[in-house]
């Protein structure tokens, strides 16, 4: 028998920055790189949930670096794990 080769990725992203903009009051730089990471994590939705329902039929990964980046993660063969932290809004930043 034949044994086949097995590959592995492993992929880090680090989305720090995605924040709403307006309340954070970052300006400069710092707003448009919340601003691109807020529009990439837009695109990763659009993808999850087109991989999920089958509609639109063909995934939308050329939306952003970012899902593109996750295409064979994302699709196909693949044991994909998502580790999020994220901090609870103080009141009123709801």
């Amino acid at each position: 028998s034949q044994q086949g080769t097995k590959t592995s990725r492993f992929l880090f992203v680090d989305l720090a920055g995605s924040e709403r903009v307006k309340k954070s009051g970052v300006g400069g730089l710092g707003m448009a790189e919340a601003v691109a990471t807020n529009k990439s994590l837009s695109a990763l939705l659009r993808v999850i949930s087109s991989l999920a329902t089958g509609d639109p039929p063909i995934v939308p990964y050329r939306d952003s670096a970012l899902t593109q980046l996750l295409k064979q993660s994302l699709g196909g063969n693949s044991c994909t794990s998502v580790v999020v932290t994220m901090s609870q809004g103080r009141r009123g930043d709801e």
